[in-house]
Order: structure tokens, then sequence, then C-alpha cells
């Protein structure tokens, strides 16, 4: 716990990454009292992994255990039933309580390997739903307007285009709220997406004569596709559980623009050093590299040391050394200064040289398992070279 207020003005750390604070001086009031605070995020056991997205709250949580506070991991087992509506442009299906019950029997093992053991709270929503009546459901209806409800964008754009939302969505963030009233949470942590839910829970706690809890909501992780935000369902998350070669595998596939929003919101380096990386690769340095690091680093978080040192070993033997072998050494008659856009259509790996010119502009060519930086590359006499174009086009070539 912080011992002064100047000491809970120094929050670098706390805030990377974040995306927004709501009631940021009402937080930081708080915090300067040398109390600990009730900080809350919810979890619908919607599958059974717990990926990197999750992550990216969880690490923001264990921020928090560090300066003293605690941690409620609230497992939504009941909202699940009802699917959080967020983002969606049709009603997202409930799920059976048996497949909740057992989507959640991992996940405080999976959370604990980022938050602390002894700062965690876990707790099931059905605790407090499961006892609530009838009655009690519609007197919490009460407490908010559907023009309100309608603000949310999803809801809204649905409702514009006349498409169908179900009563039993619109009771979803009152639901999410209302976690937040029977904890008396003092801050609330959440994607982006969730930002509409999160303040529903400050105004059923002013509403309640509580004191309001702030928000923090951190960026949405894109997952391995590029474009769209990780999740199970979409296949294109890491899950924590993941085995070490697999996790480190998929990170290296993660793409070079979105390197740098990975590092910043699951590394344990430094803005400072991100950035100088940043400033390495613009100058040169293979983004392949800057992924070895960041997958050994991921890794080893989650398991150790030697596990990550194996992974990475496993990824260059597998990845980066078995290839040239398999292939046949062709012999290609040296040419002073060929230029790399006519040797690949030399050996036929593209059909002229404008498109080798503009794969080798788009980083799809590699030399050895590198990115060519330029179309300046020039092969020297003697030496053996595995040479790839896109994903699945391969020669091992010799210029003598």
């Amino acid at each position: 716990m912080m011992s002064s207020v100047s000491e809970a003005k120094n929050y670098t750390n706390l805030w990377r990454g974040i995306a927004e604070i709501i009631g940021k001086e009402e937080l930081i009031d708080k915090m300067s009292k040398n109390k600990a605070l009730r900080v809350k995020a919810g979890f619908d056991p919607t599958a059974a992994d717990i990926h990197f997205g999750h992550t990216v709250l969880l690490r923001k949580l264990r921020q928090f255990q560090e300066l003293g506070h605690e941690v409620y991991f609230v497992v939504g087992d009941f909202t699940a039933r009802i699917g959080d509506p967020t983002g969606k442009n049709a009603a997202r299906p409930s799920l059976d309580e048996q497949d909740i019950l057992e989507n959640a029997k991992t996940y405080k093992q999976q959370a604990l390997k980022v938050l602390m053991p002894e700062k965690t709270h876990f707790i099931y929503n059905s605790d407090w739903f499961g006892q609530m009546s009838a009655a009690d459901l519609i007197k919490l209806t009460q407490k908010y307007t559907v023009a309100r409800i309608l603000e949310r964008d999803d809801f809204h754009k649905r409702y514009t285009n006349n498409m169908p939302i179900s009563l039993h969505e619109f009771i979803y963030p009152l639901l999410q709220g209302h976690d937040s009233v029977e904890l008396k949470a003092d801050l609330e942590i959440g994607g982006t997406d969730q930002k509409f839910n999160l303040l529903v829970g400050r105004e059923l706690q002013k509403q309640d004569g509580q004191s309001q809890q702030a928000i923090l909501t951190m960026p949405l992780l894109v997952g391995l596709d590029g474009e769209k935000k990780m999740s199970k369902s979409l296949n294109n998350y890491i899950g924590v559980q993941e085995e070490p070669a697999i996790m480190f595998g998929k990170i290296m596939s993660v793409s070079d623009d979105n390197l740098w929003a990975y590092m910043e919101l699951l590394s344990n380096l430094s803005l400072e050093t991100i950035e100088d990386l940043k400033r390495q690769v613009a100058n040169g340095l293979n983004p392949r590299d800057v992924k070895m690091q960041f997958g050994h680093e991921m890794v080893e978080q989650f398991y150790d040391r030697q596990t990550a040192d194996a992974a990475k070993q496993e990824f260059i033997d597998r990845y980066q050394q078995k290839i040239a072998p398999e292939l046949p050494l062709e012999e290609v008659p040296f040419q002073d200064n060929l230029k790399l856009a006519n040797l690949l259509k030399l050996l036929d790996l593209t059909k002229s040289s404008s498109e080798s010119n503009r794969l080798i502009q788009q980083g799809a060519v590699k030399i050895n398992g590198d990115k060519v930086p330029s179309a300046e590359w020039v092969a020297e006499k003697n030496k053996a070279y595995l040479i790839q174009v896109g994903k699945h086009r391969f020669k091992h070539i010799q210029l003598v």
C-alpha cells in the first residue's frame, strides 16, 4: 500500500496503455487515503479458455494489486445465461447452465497465472442474482429508462435499422451494473466495448447512495487475423494455457503492424524500450527478431525461462532451419550485379520483374528467413540461399 500522497501521484505505469478513465480525480483521491480499494472486473465464462485479450485486463488488475488494492474477479455465471449483446447486430444466443459451469471451472487457475492469489476474490454473480425474485428484478428495471438504454450504439443501430431487440438484452447492462452495487466497487476495469455497461454500474451505485466507481477502459486486443477483436469463437486467439511451442508460434504469426500494440499492453518492457525497438526496426532491424524476444517473454511469463528457451529453439528448428535441407540445392549460373527482382523471375518464383518488385515492397520476399529490406539486394557467388516468396514458394539455390 502506498504511504503518501506524493507516492499516490506516481502512476506512470498504472495509466500505461489505457483508453479512458472516468472519475480519475475521485480515484486518485481514494488511493491517496492509504485504504485498499475494491477493484472489479467481470468475465462471462462463454468459453473455457482465458486468452491474451483477457490478460490485458488481468495485467491492469495486477498493477492495482501491487499497490495494495483488492481485486474482485466476477465470474458472470448468471449473466452468461443471458448473453452480453455488446457489439452484436443480433441477439446473442443464451448458454446452457451446465456449459457455463464447465467453462468456469478453470477460470481461477488461469487467472492466477497473472493475478496475486492473496489479493484476488473470485465471486460468482449467481450468488445474488440466484436469490433475486421477479419483483426484485422488476424493481431493478425501474432504475433505468428505455431511452437511455437505446443510447447505446449497438442497440441504437439495431433499433434504427428495424432489427429485433429482445427485452432480455436490455436487462444485461443492468445486471452487470448491479454487480458493482453488490460489491460496492471503487473501480471497474473493462474493455472499451464495455464502457456503456460500466457507466450503468456507476449510475446504479449513485441511486443506491454509494460512492460511484471510477471506470478504466482498456483497448481491445486485435486477434491473430489482424482485424477483429481476439475471440475464442473467431479462433484468432492465444490462450494462456496453450502448449509453450504453440503459444510461441502463434505470437510469431502476429502481424508486424499489430506487434507494438501487443507489446505495449502485454510486455513488461518499458515504453521507452519499446519505442527504441520501433526505431531499430525502422532502421532495418527485422521485426521477426523483436517477435522472438516478445514470444520468449510471454512464454516465460506463463511458464518459466527454461520452457521459453525450449519453445524458441523449437520454433527456430521447425520453421527456419528445417526447410532448406528438405529442398534440393539448385546451382544457378552466377551473374554480376544480378538484382533480386530479376533473380526471382529467373527462378520462376514470379512472372515478371514488376511483380518481383511489388512483392519485395510488400515484405513478401525472404532470404534465409529474413525479409529483404530492398530490391537492391544482390546474391554473392558460391553462397547458398533459401529464398521464399509468400507462404508457399521456396527455392534453395547456390550461385556458381
